[in-house]
């Protein structure tokens, strides 16, 4: 899964009943321990979020359009 800035970002819940999380993301930062992103969730917090595998999609700036 590889993201950009710009691109959304969806993370499942893990508990049934649980809404998902979606924010947008505003920096991809490459580490030696992997990649995670600077994202602003729809809440408007922000926050570094390392997804771990499967528990998270990004959607492509090209694919949606914004609100």
């Amino acid at each position: 899964m590889q993201g950009k800035t710009g691109d959304r970002i969806i993370v499942e819940s893990e508990k049934v009943g649980t809404k998902s999380r979606e924010g947008e993301i505003l920096e991809a930062i490459e580490s030696p321990s992997g990649g995670h992103y600077l994202v602003r969730w729809a809440d408007g917090h922000e926050s570094d979020f390392r997804p771990a595998g499967g528990s998270a999609r990004i959607i492509s700036t090209g694919t949606w359009k914004r609100p």
